[in-house]
């Protein structure tokens, strides 16, 4: 067994892994210890990263060759990886040659290495000639970059994860941490059980596993968080708890914001955010470190946010008013003080460090200005650079929908998922000339609007760095050879560059003077890395005393790390000295514009979107591992249940979320974390999960298709917390549940045919679960796959054979029942063993009120014999005398399956304090002993299940 030390591909915690592998495989993962980002620890989504590159996985899921499509309406065919570029750079210089470079653009990712998106920057902005670059970072950081800009003169966080071992207010606003950041809310638990007088300041409309770790909790109305921080102020002003000293040394603007402020009288504060006047007090007190002795030292804050502030129309003046606070009380620059904005993706950071957005230059430089422009056309050795500021994420779809933009490069992302206003986005993709998408997976929803399908390598193969929440540059490592015929992300676009050179600038010297490298991906990575640090000598983020070598030899570094330090900055300003003109920091006068959409008598709620836990973006990683499906496996909309009760919506029902652009259908959930007249859809649930047809024929696409594209002016981030809909019961009356296990060989291909067929209904949904006892290093021997569907009349018996064929129910040993003049069909296959038979599929078509019973007796692998035939009875009622030992439940701990049943049951037989029961429990299920996510959930349940009398 070999072991490389890599990095984590999913969020901006950035921590650090340990690949296990034999041969070409992956075997297994474990959290590197010397990390400092996670010191060992792992979530569930990291710790089972090696399940997601199984060679199951890979076989199933993974684009394997080259693909074009002859037309948009076949299917794609096998190409050659030259006749592929060549294709490329034929009809990207042939739309240049006709309509100009500002006709082609480029959407790519977060998720790309640092040296992927340094070729790509040059790629379009030195090449081409076009700043249609951008990034869906667009879609989570541009906001947190503009306020960091407008506030401290650059995008630069100033502090970092060991600041939270000397905070003594944690002040959290618009983040889940404990779901979206799991393994840094370990450290803040840890932070909390070091220093357990350290206050914690969760702002939120949702009261979420996060809130329920906070001293003081402020459950605001959507769109008020610039109004609460402005209250905030106003009131530090008022009780004199600023900072004057350090506002007279080292700002400016104050004197501009004060009719801002005045403004925001902490009673109309109160008020518009819907919280109480003295928690608003409360929130003050503690942000600006005034303890209640005068003579003691001033207390230390440093705040954590994330997408709550930024996506929003708001954004770049939600995080402005954060930053104010920490100016205004002189809480930067110091250990445990400053604000941190958490990245939502893995290389984020790395993509803005190289200008990899529409609005951006290579090392934080600025487009507008002529000095840096030049300084980068200096360096890639051309006469100038475009001036032109191009096109945002949303922008860019937008032109092409209008025809300006006929073709679209689009690397390791899934617009058709992610983008706002996802009828606006496929009618690009449908119009664009030419579109050609780079991505490890072959099934996301983009793909099926390529004409050219080029396949990247992805986690575990790649080499180079990625930049997390905190500055910290750490490397990514191959472990294994790309699968198939993939190329790495830069290798793509450099081989397509060097092509296009031959008929944008023939006979011309190379931009791209890499080749000699080809021959080791390493050395390639490297020179490529060694250009985009000397692009930022003498900048803030400056690293030329970086190497590769030195990473491999100390491990990761924070930046700035210029030639001749010893070491890199754990934090910034120290000294009160900004980049800025005048070297002070600004107090930003930006007006909050609020909702992007208010609710409203035809749309009476407010949707927000958000992450679950033990998922991804679009899933197209996650999804492939059953295991990560138990804790939130299936699409629904949470609302208050008095809401529901209103909207007459029992737990489970259909019902239909109508805004402004769209409508979908999906099951509706009781949720006590939200607060009436709002609702809450998890954002990974696209058209790959949740499909379904509408009145008009039209398939429906996915949480995206109902949010808006409405942008921060300043950031061009879209606001895609705020949705105003209507939410109304929908009469459906037939239904089908089908589900079965699979050997994993076969699941992840039986579950893309299955969700090819949702669209034939008015609503469907196809995911994956796994046994409940699914745990340890391996993957499960088995995955279960689930469709669930309904529609105004029943499905016509051709298409409930082919599912019953995809299910493996057109076999021998199938139990059947069918009734045509009602529309009833069910079936169950049983599977015969040494013990007992189990049932290994079953379908309910018509009434599957017994789905509630079945599920069980399928994922439990329970005895079959004590029901007979009543697998094919009707109705919701279990047979008599089982009903107990059929009860499902949640998934709690995904590590080691652990429902919430089992903790439940063990709860009420457990006696003492809170702590006391939490211990006992890990110690009598080990849930929350692995990579700790669910920790806070047990802790929500200790609280909310009582002890029985006489419990031990």
């Amino acid at each position: 067994m070999q072991e490389t030390k890599s990095t984590c591909p999913y969020c901006g915690v950035g921590c650090g892994v340990v690949i296990e592998s034999e041969g070409n495989a992956i075997t297994g993962v474990r959290g590197d210890p010397d990390h400092p980002a996670n010191f060992g620890r792992l979530c569930t989504k990291g710790a089972t990263l090696h399940l997601s590159a199984s060679p199951s996985v890979t076989r199933q899921m993974r684009l394997l060759q080259p693909l074009v499509r002859a037309t948009r309406t076949q299917a794609p065919a096998p190409i050659a990886w030259d006749s592929a570029l060549d294709l490329a750079a034929h009809r990207f210089a042939g739309t240049i040659a006709a309509h100009g470079p500002d006709a082609v653009g480029f959407y790519v990712s977060g998720q790309l290495l640092t040296e992927d998106y340094y070729v790509f920057n040059k790629l379009a902005k030195g090449l081409v000639g076009t700043n249609n670059i951008d990034t869906n970072s667009r879609l989570c950081m541009s906001s947190a970059a503009a306020g960091y800009k407008a506030t401290l003169g650059a995008d630069a966080p100033p502090a970092c994860y060991g600041d939270l071992q000397h905070a003594d207010c944690l002040f959290i606003i618009g983040s889940n941490t404990a779901w979206a950041h799991p393994v840094l809310f370990r450290r803040i638990e840890d932070a909390r059980a070091a220093r357990p007088d350290m206050k914690i300041i969760v702002v939120d409309p949702r009261r979420t596993d996060t809130a329920a770790c906070a001293d003081l909790f402020l459950q605001i109305r959507p769109g008020s968080d610039a109004v609460l921080m402005a209250g905030m102020l106003h009131l530090m002003q008022r009780q004199a708890w600023l900072d004057t000293d350090y506002i007279a040394a080292h700002t400016s603007g104050f004197a501009a914001l004060q009719p801002q402020l005045a403004a925001c009288t902490p009673e109309r504060v109160a008020r518009e955010c819907g919280i109480a006047l003295a928690d608003l007090v409360q929130a003050a007190r503690w942000f600006a470190g005034v303890a209640d002795d005068a003579t003691a030292p001033r207390g230390r804050t440093l705040s954590l946010y994330c997408q709550g502030l930024n996506q929003s129309s708001a954004g770049t003046a939600n995080n402005a008013a954060l930053v104010h606070l920490h100016l205004a009380t002189g809480q930067i620059g110091k250990p445990g003080a400053g604000p941190l904005s958490l990245t939502g993706q893995a290389n984020a950071m790395g993509g803005r460090e190289v200008g990899g957005m529409s609005n951006l230059l290579s090392a934080h430089r600025d487009m507008a200005n002529p000095q840096h422009r030049a300084e980068v056309a200096a360096l890639w050795e051309l006469s100038d650079v475009p001036a032109k500021p191009g096109k945002t994420a949303v922008e860019m779809f937008e032109a092409a929908a209008d025809g300006e933009i006929r073709a679209l490069w689009i690397a390791c992302t899934n617009p058709a998922q992610s983008l706002p206003h996802q009828s606006a986005v496929r009618r690009a993709l449908e119009r664009a000339e030419f579109i050609v998408l780079q991505e490890a997976f072959a099934h996301t929803a983009t793909a099926a609007y390529a004409d050219l399908l080029l396949p990247a390598s992805t986690w575990g193969e790649k080499t180079g760095t990625v930049t997390n929440s905190e500055r910290c540059i750490s490397r990514v490592r191959s472990a294994v050879p790309a699968a198939g015929e993939a190329r790495h992300d830069w290798q793509i676009a450099l081989q397509f560059a060097q092509r296009l050179e031959q008929h944008l600038r023939p006979g011309m010297p190379t931009l791209f003077p890499y080749a000699d490298h080809q021959a080791s991906a390493e050395a390639a990575t490297e020179a490529i890395w060694n250009e985009h640090r000397e692009s930022t000598r003498g900048r803030d983020l400056d690293i030329t005393g970086l190497s590769y070598a030195r990473l491999d030899a100390t491990g990761p570094q924070q930046w700035p790390l210029p030639d001749g330090a010893t070491h890199g900055r754990k934090r910034l300003y120290a000294d009160g000295v900004f980049p800025t003109p005048d070297g002070r920091a600004r107090f930003a006068v930006l007006a909050a514009q609020g909702l992007a959409e208010s609710p409203s008598l035809r749309y009476p709620f407010l949707l927000t979107t958000g992450r679950l836990r033990d998922q991804w973006h679009g899933m197209s990683r996650t999804g492939t591992v059953a295991r990560l499906s138990g804790h939130g496996g299936a699409p629904c909309v949470q609302m208050h249940a008095q809401d529901m009760a209103r909207q007459g919506l029992q737990e489970g029902a259909l019902a239909c979320v109508t805004s402004a652009r769209a409508s979908i259908v999906l099951p509706v959930a009781a949720c006590a974390e939200i607060a009436p007249g709002q609702a809450f859809i998890a954002m990974h649930w696209g058209s790959e999960w949740l499909g379904g047809q509408s009145a008009a024929g039209r398939s429906l696409a996915g949480v995206n298709a109902l949010t808006t594209q409405v942008r921060c002016p300043i950031s061009q981030q879209p606001a895609l917390k705020h949705t105003a809909v209507k939410i109304l019961k929908v009469d459906l009356p037939w239904q089908l549940c089908a589900m079965a296990w699979f050997p994993e060989d076969e699941a992840l291909r039986a579950r893309t045919a299955l969700a090819a067929l949702m669209d034939t209904f008015a609503f469907a949904s196809c995911t994956l679960f796994a046994a409940p006892s699914a745990s340890g290093a391996d993957a499960p021997a088995r995955t279960g796959v689930c469709l669930t569907a309904a529609g105004h009349y029943a499905a016509p018996d051709a298409l409930l054979e082919r599912i019953e064929a995809l299910l493996g129910l057109a076999s021998e040993g199938t139990l059947r029942y069918a009734d045509r003049r009602r529309g009833q069909r069910r079936a169950a296959r049983l599977v015969p063993s040494a013990a007992h038979n189990t049932l290994g599929a079953l379908l309910l078509a018509g009434d599957t009120l017994a789905q509630h019973w079945l599920t069980g007796v399928l994922q439990n692998d329970l005895p079959t014999t004590p029901y007979g035939r009543m697998l094919l009875a009707p109705g919701a009622k279990p047979p008599r005398g089982t009903q107990g030992a059929v009860a499902g439940a949640r998934q709690v701990c995904s590590c080691l399956g652990v429902s919430e049943g089992a903790i439940a049951d063990a709860l009420s037989r457990l006696a003492g304090d809170a702590a006391a029961r939490l211990s006992a429990l890990q110690a009598q299920l080990r849930c929350g002993t692995q990579c700790g996510s669910c920790v806070p959930e047990l802790r929500r349940l200790v609280q909310g299940t009582p002890a029985q009398a006489g419990a031990a």
